[in-house]
């Protein structure tokens, strides 16, 4: 009999990071025919003989690492062993903020480049721009600095001083800026704004520890807008807390309905989560974008919604990750990721996809050429379920669109030049917006009026030459509208910020594109609440 909990907050995540708990498990079990003792005892004999014969000294971290994820291999693609130098990085990930200046950067042409300050950091409050460049720290050069001497050398503990030197575009000499260090917030939602009169956008890159009071805030800053109908964009959303994603899906869920639930071995594992109708929207429509990269948590979202006909599914079939993971801190301050449970949608559908192939072909999935249809062929192989108004669903790998969008088809010339690692169409959009700072009032005017001409087009080809990229310019021109939009959105996010960027992306996406004609069918699920 499962368990029924309403809102409960359970210690699990359900996709690439955990909740720590502090406990070292000793094996009790016996498999089927193996005593798991006497292969303890083997792996003593391995261990010590190695130690005692091999040619040369062992690095016991690096060979006994290598076994614990021999080993994990061995059950799921997602139990895992995490070595105490990653930990802290993963952990900060998913709780929230960290102690530092506040910066998005990358080092491009081996300067340490300023992609965007952190809206209300102490980078943001001392007035870096996107762009600047990074030249010195403390008075020690930062020409050619990695990615981890900059983590040591700008975070450090809040109230703490730090001085860079910073060289910008259109100013002949380099200034000096001294940053406090504070508290960095790390926002789950990276956009909120409206479409339209009516239409609100919401994009989650993750399920962390604040994620359902941050969705939260933006419904309702989009609400006291006049928003109608709303865009709630999941995809290459990969996860994170579990009853964070149960608190998401309670947003939208107006009457006391499961939203997941939850199946392992042992009775604790085994859950119910039911929505709370006092705190559920049931005034706006609603659609769901996923794509092959939404996973885990994101899943258990767009699973409740579409069994629940709260909302319409759009874009691409999910991941398929229906996997629970729980954590243990393990003695040497490394940690240890064990499966400990399946989550299901309201229906009963087990999203978790087939990965009895290894973990290589697991993945390598996601890049299959046909992998929609691929998938929609075997629908006949897999179980259906009747969603609360009785349509057909189906379970056996992820979420299935209501409609299916495909991603933007670019040419191979487009996606290396709008992907290189020395991120052309950023540094030529800051270079523009630093000479054309002035030439608009407000963001809404640059919508309005602003549009990449011929002379510009060929700015930007020209400026990629000069990096030394060669490029197939008639593969380039056939995704023209498409860069376009990406070169017009750096502009307006080197002058006007992160949502501004975001703003002028969504305007120009396929998907949303599409997504948007559908709010007639949406409308028809909100009719049945």
């Amino acid at each position: 009999m499962l368990k029924k909990k309403k809102r409960t907050v359970v210690v699990v995540l359900a996709s690439a990071i955990f909740v720590v708990s502090v406990a070292f498990v000793i094996p009790t079990a016996y498999s089927r025919a193996v005593n798991i003792y006497d292969k303890i005892q083997v792996l003593n004999q391995i261990i010590s003989i190695v130690n005692e014969n091999y040619v040369e000294p062992v690095d016991w971290d690096m060979a006994l690492d290598g076994a614990f994820n021999g080993l994990l291999d061995k059950l799921d693609p997602h139990s895992a062993y995490i070595p105490r130098e990653r930990l802290e990085s993963i952990t900060e990930q998913f709780h929230g903020q960290f102690e530092g200046i506040g910066i998005e950067f990358d080092v491009l042409n081996g300067y340490l480049t300023v992609i965007a300050p952190v809206a209300g950091s102490p980078s943001d409050k001392a007035g870096l721009q996107a762009g600047d460049q990074i030249v010195k720290i403390n008075g020690n050069d930062a020409f050619e600095i990695t990615r981890e001497e900059v983590f040591d050398k700008l975070r450090g503990p809040k109230g703490s001083a730090v001085t860079v030197t910073i060289s910008r575009t259109g100013l002949d000499e380099t200034f000096d800026v001294e940053i406090i260090r504070d508290k960095i917030p790390i926002h789950s939602v990276i956009a909120t704004f409206m479409l339209d009169e009516e239409t609100g956008y919401i994009r989650l890159s993750r399920f962390a520890a604040n994620t359902s009071d941050e969705v939260h805030e933006a419904i309702r800053a989009l609400i006291s807008q006049g928003m109608r109908q709303l865009i709630f964009d999941l995809r290459t959303n990969s996860g994170g807390y579990l009853e964070q994603a149960v608190s998401v899906a309670d947003y939208f869920i107006t009457d006391s309905d499961t939203l997941v639930y939850t199946a392992g071995r042992k009775r604790e594992t085994t859950e119910v989560y039911l929505a709370n109708p006092d705190i559920g929207y049931g005034d706006f429509s609603l659609i769901v974008l996923i794509n092959r990269w939404s996973a885990s948590a994101s899943e258990i979202v767009a699973g409740a919604v579409q069994d629940l006909d709260r909302g319409l599914i759009v874009g691409e079939t999910s991941f398929g990750k229906g996997l629970v993971q729980r954590q243990w801190r393990l003695k040497d301050g490394s940690a240890l990721r064990v499966t400990i449970a399946r989550y299901y949608t309201p229906t009963g559908r087990l999203i978790q996809k087939p990965y009895d192939d290894g973990k290589h072909e697991y993945y390598r999935e996601l890049g299959r050429e046909g992998r929609e249809e691929s998938l929609d062929s075997l629908r006949t192989n897999k179980p259906s379920y009747r969603t609360k108004a009785g349509r057909t669903v189906y379970g056996g790998g992820g979420i299935t669109p209501d409609v299916y969008v495909p991603l933007a088809n670019l040419t191979q010339t487009t996606s290396r030049i709008i992907g290189h690692p020395e991120r052309f169409t950023f540094n030529w959009g800051t270079d523009y917006a630093a000479q054309s700072k002035d030439a608009w009032s407000s963001l809404e005017e640059f919508i309005g009026s602003f549009e990449i001409t011929d002379e510009l087009m060929a700015d930007f080809k020209s400026f990629v030459s000069s990096e030394g990229v060669e490029f197939d310019e008639v593969e380039l021109d056939k995704d023209i509208e498409h860069l376009e939009t990406v070169m017009k959105a750096e502009i307006a996010g080197a002058l006007w910020g992160k949502q501004a960027y975001y703003h002028i992306r969504v305007s120009g996406d396929v998907q949303v594109k599409e997504a948007t004609s559908h709010f007639d069918e949406a409308k028809a699920f909100l009719a049945r609440q």
